[in-house]
């Protein structure tokens, strides 16, 4: 990735983050946090993860999102009131990002190159011994032991990982969303009936 779309992309992403929490409208939060998906979907595409960066600005920025506007918009939320913090909170609201900074810095000056030689025969190997686990006709182990260039197919792995091993937790999640949307039509009719 280039480094000035990196750096793009990371200060759309952080600038979306900074302005979901500073914004007191919630649908404006709620288009911050759109703003932010994109950065992130920039973020991934420059690694290389189309599938994740595309997912990113369909499922979160566009349904996710969409929802959320929905909903906020049904419950009304216009009645803003003034917030009083303690010193506690507002004392945790700056250490705890500090610590992370500090974090962050210790992960990139420890970050070692190393020989990109190594680092490929690694990768081949390691891409050699994932392809036993998956049938031989399957499009995952063709990817994975192709004699010209092997290839990761990240479409494949995650679509199997997610209806394979994490199928029901992915099941229980649309039902959750489901009931919550719900929830919310209902809690929104109960307090329109109540106003008229």
């Amino acid at each position: 990735m280039h480094s000035i779309a990196f750096y793009l992309f990371a200060l759309l992403a952080i600038t979306g983050g900074i302005f979901l929490v500073a914004f007191r409208n919630p649908v404006s939060s709620a288009l911050a946090m759109v703003l932010s998906f994109v950065g992130l979907a920039g973020l991934f595409i420059g690694l290389n993860a189309y599938f994740v960066g595309i997912v990113q600005i369909l499922v979160y920025a566009g349904a996710i999102m969409v929802l959320f506007i929905f909903i906020i918009m049904l419950l009304d939320l216009n009645d803003e009131k003034p917030v009083k913090f303690k010193s506690t909170t507002v004392l945790a609201g700056v250490i705890i990002p500090l610590l992370l900074v500090v974090q962050i810095l210790g992960v990139i000056q420890s970050h070692n190159t190393g020989d990109e030689g190594a680092f490929k025969k690694i990768t081949a190997s390691s891409m050699a011994i994932s392809a036993k686990e998956f049938p031989e006709d399957s499009a995952i182990h063709k990817s994975l032991t192709h004699p010209k260039s092997p290839k990761l197919p990240d479409t494949n792995l995650i679509g199997h990982a997610i209806f394979t091993r994490y199928n029901f937790p992915l099941q229980i999640m649309g039902v959750l969303l489901l009931v919550a949307t719900m929830g919310v039509v209902i809690l929104s009719k109960r307090s329109s009936k109540k106003a008229s």
